[in-house]
């Protein structure tokens, strides 16, 4: 976290330094004052996602290439965002075949608990499985399921998910084909209980947490909802959400306490 943050403090210094302004100058273009963009810059002070897209606008960049510190800093701040390589880079996020079983034990976990709400189908699945990827990452530094997740009109989709499902569908779950208020909906039930034996007691709780939170949402709902979360506002429509932006959440996201600095 550390690193990341340094990262992201340097980024914004360089970037100041080559549009030529002083940290006056920015701290008035964002609305905040000079020691606020002096610890922002020494990463003493976290940045909120309001700050987060002022200065994008002000560098001439998304959110998203500002994150990406892989990225040459010449070359983001030259290239305009459609001249990018549509190819990313795959990060660290595609379920490692180790994995594949927790990703199909959780899916158990979850449709046990809470699969027989009416409000619970495909689309809800995929927020619920994302906050519960994105939450423990953010609050433990490593990955639960590590599911790669793209984000669409309708929020952030599992890429594994369908393949998953294929693998699972008759001997582990069934799929049904459903309405919930006149609206299309596939269902899943489960066919057996999951092995808990793969999941650790942390890890049950961060699952349990978000039930608890999200799991009453309906579809629109929580669309509407992941929306609004960093990582989403963060990544470009149809792009791989990086875990590493969950760092930058905000109120109400934010599973984890930063102490930060009085400016």
């Amino acid at each position: 976290m550390d690193t990341l943050k340094k990262g992201i403090s340097n980024r914004i210094k360089e970037l100041r330094e080559r549009l030529d302004l002083s940290q006056e100058d920015l701290a008035k273009r964002m609305g905040i004052n000079r020691v606020a963009v002096s610890q922002i810059e020494n990463g003493q002070r976290k940045i909120c996602i309001e700050e987060l897209i002022k200065l994008s606008r002000i560098f001439n960049l998304t959110p998203n290439v500002l994150l990406d510190l892989d990225k040459d800093i010449e070359i983001v701040f030259e290239e305009r965002e459609k001249e990018r390589p549509k190819e990313k880079v795959e990060i660290r996020i595609s379920v490692p075949q180790k994995n594949l079983q927790k990703f199909k034990e959780i899916l158990l976990y979850i449709l046990n608990k809470v699969g027989s709400k009416p409000n619970i189908g495909e689309s809800v699945l995929y927020k619920l499985l994302y906050f519960i990827d994105f939450d423990f990452y953010e609050k433990y530094e490593e990955q639960l399921i590590g599911a790669t997740y793209i984000k669409n009109h309708y929020g952030p989709t599992p890429k594994e998910f369908i393949k998953i499902i294929k693998e699972m569908e008759g001997k582990d779950l069934i799929k049904v084909k459903d309405s919930y208020f006149k609206h299309p909906q596939t269902k899943y039930l489960s066919k057996r209980e999951s092995d808990l034996t793969l999941l650790k007691a942390h890890e049950i709780k961060m699952i349990d947490s978000v039930l608890d939170r999200l799991s009453d949402m309906n579809a629109a709902e929580i669309s509407d909802y992941s929306h609004r979360d960093v990582p989403l506002l963060t990544t470009n429509q149809g792009e791989i959400i990086d875990y590493e932006s969950v760092f930058y959440r905000t109120k109400p996201y934010s599973v984890r306490t930063y102490i930060e600095e009085n400016i």
